[in-house]
Formats: C-alpha cells, structure tokens, sequence
C-alpha cells in the first residue's frame, strides 16, 4: 500500500473514530436504559438481521462481498464502538447504509459485540 494511500486510510479512521467519541460521549447523556437486557426473541431478530440483511453485501457468510468481511479475524483492531458507529451511521462514499432508524445504539453494540466474538455466522 502506498503511503499516500495508508495517509488517507489513516486520516478517514482518525475522522470515524473522532465523530464515534462525540457521539458516544452525546448518547451517553442520553441512553434509555443502556443496563436493559435484549430480550432471546429480539436477539434473534437481531441474528437474521446481520445474517440476511447485512449479509446481502457482507456475504452470506459474512466473509466478504460488496462489503468488507465480518468474521472476527477480519475485525481484529477495530474497537466495539468503532462497529457500532458504522452500523448506526454508515459509511460516507460506500455502500453501507445507516442503521439508526431501524436499530437502537444497544442493539447495534450488541450485533457489534456478537461479531468481534465470531458468534453471528453462517457456517
């Protein structure tokens, strides 16, 4: 990779991981109930979610497609929040779509969380 390319990549985290903090340090203030447990019947519509939804473009078995892969190897170095972020708000000139009309930030940190543990997966 180029340096003027790992620049840019580096530039383009630093700005989502910025932006993570602002709004994490704002939801803070305003969380519902960030202690409530999911319900085991939203979990799993939370599930076929990332598996059918997400999976359209991350893969049906989330190792890759339009979208990057989503497997815990693939993930290693991105914090939690930093997913959580990107599935809530998108990613500006990609694909990825905003989740936070149809996904509350605990939920989205709960499919975050699933992930980097390698636990939503369709083997």
């Amino acid at each position: 990779m180029s340096p003027l390319k790992i620049t840019l990549v580096s530039i383009a985290m630093a700005t989502h991981l910025l932006s993570l903090t602002l709004v994490t340090a704002a939801s803070a203030a305003n969380a519902v109930d960030s202690k409530a447990e999911l319900s085991q019947t939203r979990k799993g519509q939370l599930n076929h979610i990332v598996k059918q939804d997400c999976g359209s473009c991350h893969g049906m078995t989330l190792k890759g497609g339009l979208g990057p892969a989503l497997l815990p190897e693939n993930l290693e170095g991105k914090p939690v929040l930093f997913l959580q972020h990107t599935i809530l708000y998108g990613r500006k000139g990609t694909a990825m779509p905003p989740w936070k009309t149809l996904l509350t930030e605990q939920e989205a940190l709960w499919i975050s969380q699933q992930l980097k543990a390698g636990k939503i997966a369709n083997k």
